[in-house]
């Protein structure tokens, strides 16, 4: 008896990524349609505008859609897309030369359940443009319209003039997003530099439901703006914000952490915090499961201390930088990591490899751990070595005592490892990276870029989950590069960046037998010839984006033939 299309609906909706929808879409028409109406999210790059009108009409149910590495026309892709009624709730047009206005408006006319637009590092972003977001899109919850572009803007004598001025958002232009949307519950201003406190209290005022608020980079934003907004925001559970303390923290600040009654998320990056602010946060008693104190300064190992003795239910902890941490102070702070699932100690220079083994073996529920720019490889493991399944992720780059004992001890204790990143670590070899593969064999992404100890990495072995490898200047050569292409079947981002003994062979050995091979990028690979491009795109057609070798610049023409085929090269 045949399952009914509920079922299979149920079954496939388990997978993690539409990505894998892929190959079973391949099985029969049935599974086809049904993955077809299953995909809820589509990013449009150049190769993906030919076909845009098929895809539109494939994915019915498409709820997100994200434009990258797109140079086209942003307004008339946008006018097709409301043109095709779908369930459109999330919309990303960052990093684009022009605010889409015309496309936007074209869009609001058929589709104003909108409720989440990306709008951040785009170019010309201004108070009108903002006015009319508010205007089309009415029910939008989330808005990103941090670090827009503004390229020229300055007199020659350094000074704002009044016309440049008018092209760049306000007060005034927050005033009027926030009048309209009543819903918003999301906002990032960040890198707004002409923004005042004013806009904080016209998102106050304005916005009942508002819970998370972005100002990293604002710089006419004062810590009274801020105290305010804290205090008049009932709902707000998340701040991030940086550049606090200087000169000096004010006492309306301090105070305003005992009314942030649902503050569960803070974010003081780059900040002069003192000891004092730590502790009235710890006596604010939140419900605070996020802390973010990357690379501040003038708070001692007794702030932190006490602040984390009254939340020991914090998830996620980034202590980049606190330059006074040793491997004896982590040990007493960890008796409050028991609830931890991400830790962030990099560029705290005098952690150890006891560091990294004692927080895997007494933080059960830590999944990600980074530890990039420390002292690892320095210093004898613990006595105790535990088993930790629950580790998915190890960032150690640039810790150039790592070394092959380190990586095997790793491989041992975190047996379900997924994310490996050893950039720029010297003292690694091939060994023990091979090592890490043998007893890792859940790894699906594996960063080894300017690790000089690596000189080749031949495999012997199946690596089924292996998506991503980041090689970038290693010595391998056209064996050690064939062998990656037969045992990592499910390949789809390659980067071998400066690997200079890799030739045209090499490449046709991955090309043949990575069969999911999206991305490919080849700069100063410049024993591979041009030539072979032709042959990779039509070859491999799951490819997207190749970057060529230095020198090599495709023709016009030659660049039509790829996107025809559905995949952008790029001048290496």
């Amino acid at each position: 008896m045949e399952l009914p299309e509920e079922c299979w609906e149920s079954i496939f909706s388990f997978l993690e990524h539409h990505r894998y929808f892929e190959p079973l879409s391949l099985v029969c028409k049935r599974f086809l349609s049904i993955t077809n109406h299953l995909r809820r999210s589509l990013t449009i790059t150049d190769p993906t505008l030919e076909s845009l009108p098929h895809l539109l009409l494939r994915f019915p149910n498409l709820t997100t859609i994200a434009f990258r590495d797109f140079h086209g026309n942003l307004d008339s892709v946008l006018s097709l897309i409301s043109q095709s009624g779908l369930p459109l709730t999330s919309l990303d047009v960052s990093c684009h030369k022009c605010f889409p206005l015309l496309g936007l408006k074209c869009l609001a006319s058929k589709i104003r359940i909108l409720t989440e637009l990306n709008c951040s590092n785009i170019g010309s972003l201004k108070d009108s443009d903002l006015i009319e977001i508010g205007n089309c899109f009415p029910s939008l919850e989330a808005v990103d319209i941090s670090y827009p572009d503004h390229g020229c803007g300055f007199s020659p004598n350094g000074s704002l003039d009044s016309k440049s001025f008018s092209g760049l958002v306000t007060d005034y232009g927050i005033l009027g997003l926030a009048s309209s949307l009543r819903r918003l519950r999301k906002i990032d201003l960040s890198g707004n530099t002409f923004i005042t406190d004013q806009a904080l209290v016209s998102l106050s005022s304005n916005c009942m439901f508002l819970t998370e608020i972005g100002i990293r980079d604002c710089d006419f934003i004062t810590q009274n703006g801020i105290a305010l907004a804290i205090r008049k925001t009932g709902n707000l559970k998340s701040i991030f914000m940086n550049g606090i303390g200087i000169p000096s923290i004010d006492v309306c600040f301090l105070d305003s952490f005992s009314y942030a009654r649902s503050l569960c998320e803070l974010d003081l990056s780059n900040s002069f915090i003192s000891d004092e602010l730590l502790c009235l946060v710890a006596e604010a008693n939140l419900p605070l499961n996020k802390l973010v104190l990357s690379r501040c300064f003038c708070f001692t190992f007794d702030g932190i201390y006490f602040l984390l003795s009254k939340y020991p239910f914090l998830a996620y902890l980034d202590l980049e930088g606190a330059n006074f941490l040793n491997d004896e102070s982590i040990i007493e702070l960890a008796k409050f990591f028991g609830n931890l699932t991400f830790i962030n100690l990099s560029l705290c220079s005098k952690l150890t490899n006891s560091t990294l083994f004692n927080l895997m073996g007494n933080c059960p529920l830590l999944t990600i751990i980074n530890m990039e720019r420390t002292n690892l490889g320095v210093e004898a493991f613990p006595a105790e070595i535990v088993v930790n399944p629950r580790v998915k992720s190890l960032h150690l780059g640039w810790n150039n005592n790592l070394n092959d004992e380190c990586m095997k001890m790793a491989s041992y204790v975190c047996p379900n490892l997924e994310v490996l990143d050893v950039t720029y670590c010297s003292g690694i070899t091939e060994e023990g990276i091979l090592e890490v593969l043998k007893s890792c064999v859940q790894i699906r992404c594996l960063e080894i870029s300017r690790c000089q100890g690596v000189n080749n990495l031949e495999l012997d072995f199946e690596l089924p989950k292996l998506e991503v490898l980041q090689a970038e200047g290693l010595a391998i050569n056209d064996e050690a590069l064939a062998s990656i292409g037969k045992r990592c079947g499910r390949l789809s981002r390659l980067n071998l960046e400066g690997c200079l003994n890799v030739t045209a062979r090499g490449v046709e050995g991955v090309i043949v037998n990575c069969k999911a091979l999206k991305e490919m990028n080849l700069r100063w690979c410049n024993n591979v010839s041009v030539d072979i491009v032709a042959w990779m795109v039509l070859s491999r057609p799951s490819l997207r984006k190749i970057t060529l070798p230095c020198g090599s610049v495709p023709t016009a023409n030659q660049r039509n033939f790829f996107l025809r085929h559905g995949c952008l090269v790029c001048q290496g």
